[in-house]
């Protein structure tokens, strides 16, 4: 056996510039793979934190509605007895181009529930309850904005400015758990954020077993009807399941990449293995037998693998570095604050990426190994006895394919809502059609041949050569075609979704101008505008409707619901889109005798029109109708949209959390906006978009969030390049005789670097031609399947010829540059050499 690896380390040192290609390859996959971890994992551990600091130690929290608690709570449960209970007032403010989490805390309470005041000296905790207008603040953050004790901060919140002064600073053993952390007295927290008299939340620390589930049942029997008792550990999940479709789809995106590097190492080991069959007829016929042949590949394998991953593991930490800021932009922009300073390198991304990595590997080589193990020694003298092998297998694998597309469509038709049997569907979809390729392409030559004819002989012997080298040239068309799919399937889907979105947008925006307060999301205490803003609005010239917006979020066990009040005119046509309704809908909405419904929470809740949902309110549970289904794509956990007089009247919250203006005509737009940023200046600022502007940011958002979907598809692109050029260079090798007496006979230079180019040329073209119908199935996999499970919404296949024909060109693109290096070094190559070394 030691013989053996000698002989095996020799082979392989004498192709060395094919390891370093299926070493890249398989590095590219596992990087992309371990990238998107860290970045997960980060993002994951920040939400973590963020939750860790606002809950700290609390098994359970009191919350209201909408607009928080009423404070009377808190102390009709410390009357009552009730201990181990902490009033919180939570909001985000931004200073000096950071944005802070504030906590309003009484700092009697909290030595039992979060703890951030164990360190703080008791100086400063005395001018936190005494002084108003004082803060403390996370060291990091402090720091990192040049701030001490003693300075004065300008935060602003829900359009207004306060100045609070910093009397110590909060530090800790994790400096990052508490970054961007902004600590006051409650009484300061409830005025600066414009609160007053109300709370978030009340935290609680109860214990586990009976006794915890007597005294929860006590203290809910004490609660008023709006207020509502919710376990921690349901409202972190409530949470991170507003998350949990966006990291599943990046998961499955950085797999694909995997996969086709997949084919990278089955061609790479395939062509090791051929290369030396002449080797292993000899070997065999000496006496070594089947077993040892296959753990020498196996190991060659797993020492190819092992270095191409732990590259690959060195390369996803840097890659997770960038990968981080995209995610955490993206979750921010669709979901709650996210701050992650830096990437959090655990051990759970690397310990995946290097099984990963290695089960890869080893599983493309299991063909190449039983290859090796299983030939006769006579017949491992032939190199055509693979090849017709290939020949007749390629009906049994395409007879696979079709099987493995049956059981894709098995496993959706078994589990019609969940997402992990979407993409397991999605992936046998994937391998099946891939499995047809071999034969797709033995028939696509077998078309082109009498075309070939009328072109010359250079074009006819290289439309042969690749049927005659068909274990190469599919694996290479294969892996080239699955690559270019993605590129098709994901563009396809991000251009129906953009021009669905487009299409909501020109429906929904059309009032001219629209009134919003600045960084007002994001927060349990939702920010309004001022009622003399209102008014004052209301009353400008130029003006021929104005309709207010109240956005707020409504917390229970385990769910969180956003809703939607608007003070549409009944009278006016319905602004929306209806995907489904009753007779009557828009009426009977503006009335307030029903709700509306957007599709993502009709889907994610099973609710259709004329069902009932229950609404948490100021009075106890409310039923209302459902009378239509909205399409709208600003929430994939979906919106109960109501009338603002009905919420109003439910919630006891009167005030507009945004305007929308409609011009009368011949109003200009610039004198109307300057008017209401009169009315606002001096008591709250405002920000004034005009319809263009804000569906220009609404796109802005969007192309946003699909950054990262790009870097990963071009990355799975990149890992098919490299697999193209290696099965070049091993057809370069394994043809050099064949150039050798086509020089001997007269060939020029010119025309062996033509003739390869041609063949690399027409690879590319079938890959192109494959991957388009590929591509289509996996859009209408990704629009009908995952997108529908994953957020809800659904939208219209566009199918525009420009990315069918760009993808078609990419693929001959490639293939051309992945054959230059090949046929130059053919070209070059002394017909001598190549006609000795056979």
């Amino acid at each position: 056996m030691r013989l053996l690896r000698r002989a095996s380390r020799r082979a392989l040192a004498r192709r060395w510039w094919l390891l370093a290609l299926v070493v890249i390859g398989i590095a590219i996959g596992v990087a992309v793979v371990v990238a998107v971890d860290i970045a997960n994992e980060s993002a994951r551990r920040a939400f973590a934190v963020s939750l860790e600091n606002v809950g700290g130690r609390a098994t359970h929290r009191i919350v209201g509605g909408p607009t928080g608690l009423d404070e009377r709570v808190y102390a009709r449960l410390r009357l009552s007895g009730v201990r181990g209970a902490a009033p919180l007032v939570e909001a985000y403010a931004t200073a000096r181009g950071e944005t802070l989490r504030l906590l309003g805390v009484d700092p009697f309470a909290e030595s039992g529930i979060r703890g951030h005041l164990g360190a703080v000296d008791g100086d400063a905790i005395v001018r936190l309850l005494t002084e108003p207008g004082t803060a403390l603040l996370a060291a990091p953050t402090a720091e990192r904005l040049g701030l001490r004790a003693g300075d004065g901060l300008e935060l602003s919140i829900g359009g207004r400015r306060h100045a609070v002064t910093l009397v110590g600073l909060l530090d800790g053993e994790n400096r990052a758990a508490i970054d961007g952390l902004l600590l006051a007295d409650i009484g300061t927290a409830q005025e600066i954020a414009g609160a007053l008299g109300r709370l978030s939340a009340i935290d609680l620390v109860l214990p586990e077993g009976a006794t915890g589930k007597a005294r929860a049942a006590d203290i809910e029997r004490m609660l008023p009807p709006e207020a509502a008792l919710v376990r921690a550990e349901a409202r972190g999940e409530a949470l991170a399941q507003m998350t949990r479709a966006f990291r599943t789809n990046l998961t499955a995106m950085s797999l694909l990449a995997l996969v086709v590097g997949s084919f990278l190492i089955y061609n790479t080991m395939t062509f090791a293995v051929l290369q030396r069959r002449p080797l292993l007829a000899v070997l065999r016929a000496l006496g070594v037998t089947r077993g040892e042949l296959f753990r020498l590949v196996l190991a060659e394998a797993l020492a190819i693998g092992l270095a191409g991953t732990v590259l690959g593991l060195a390369l996803g930490a840097g890659l997770g570095l960038g990968l981080v800021r995209l995610v955490t932009r993206t979750m921010t922009d669709l979901y709650f604050v996210v701050t992650v300073r830096e990437a959090g390198l655990a051990v759970a991304p690397f310990v995946k990426g290097l099984a990963l990595g290695l089960a890869a590997t080893m599983l493309a080589t299991l063909p190449a190994a039983f290859e090796a193990a299983s030939t006769a020694p006579r017949l491992a003298l032939l190199r055509s006895t693979l090849e017709a092998r290939v020949r007749r297998a390629s009906p049994r694998l395409a007879a696979t394919g079709l099987a493995m597309i049956g059981a894709a469509l098995l496993v959706l038709g078994l589990a019609d809502r969940g997402l992990i049997a979407g993409f397991v569907a999605l992936f046998l979809l994937i391998l099946g059609l891939t499995l047809l390729v071999p034969l797709a392409v033995a028939a696509m030559v077998r078309l082109a041949e009498p075309l070939a004819r009328r072109a010359g002989v250079v074009v006819r012997l290289a439309i042969r050569a690749i049927a005659a080298s068909l274990s190469r040239t599919g694996v290479a068309i294969a892996a080239l075609m699955l690559a270019v799919a993605t590129v098709v399937g994901v563009g396809v889907m991000i251009g129906s979704f953009r021009a669905s979105v487009e299409t909501w947008l020109d429906s929904t925006l059309r009032a001219d101008l629209y009134v919003a307060i600045p960084g007002a999301g994001g927060t349990r205490m939702p920010a309004h505008l001022d009622p003399a803003i209102v008014a004052g609005v209301r009353s400008l010239p130029g003006l021929e409707t104005v309709v207010g917006a109240r956005y707020v979020t409504l917390e229970s066990e385990g769910r969180l619901t956003e809703m939607l009040a608007l003070d549409f005119p009944a009278s006016w046509a319905p602004p929306y889109r209806f995907k489904d309704a009753t007779p009557g809908a828009w009426a009977a909405f503006a009335e307030g005798r029903a709700v509306l419904v957007t599709e993502p929470y009709a889907y994610r809740h099973a609710v259709a029109p004329g069902d009932r949902i229950v609404l948490r309110t100021t009075g106890g549970a409310h039923e209302l109708p459902v009378a239509g289904v909205l399409l709208d794509y600003s929430s994939e956990n979906g919106l109960v949209v109501l009338a603002h007089p009905l919420y109003a009247r439910l919630y006891g919250d009167p005030h507009y959390s945004a305007l929308r203006l409609y011009l009368a005509p011949g109003a200009d737009a610039a004198v109307v906006a300057d008017a209401v940023r009169r009315q606002a200046d001096g008591v709250q600022a405002v920000q004034v978009r005009s319809n263009r502007e804000l569906r220009a940011l609404s796109l802005a958002i969007f192309d946003r969030t699909f950054t990262i979907t790009e870097v990963l598809r071009l990355l799975a692109v990149a890992v098919a390049f490299v697999g193209t050029l290696s099965a070049l260079m091993a057809l370069e090798l394994e043809r050099a005789r064949e150039y050798a007496v086509l020089r001997a006979i007269g060939f020029t230079p010119g025309q062996v670097r033509w003739m390869v180019s041609v063949q690399t040329a027409l690879m590319g073209l079938a890959a192109g031609i494959l991957a388009v119908p590929v591509g289509l199935a996996l859009a209408v996999m990704l629009i009908e399947v995952i997108n529908r499970r994953a957020f809800g919404w659904s939208m219209q296949p566009i199918v525009s010829p420009g990315v069918l024909a760009g993808a078609v060109g990419l693929a001959v693109l490639a293939a051309l540059a992945a054959g230059l290096y090949p046929a130059f070094r053919l070209a070059r190559a002394l017909p001598a050499r190549g006609l000795r070394e056979e």
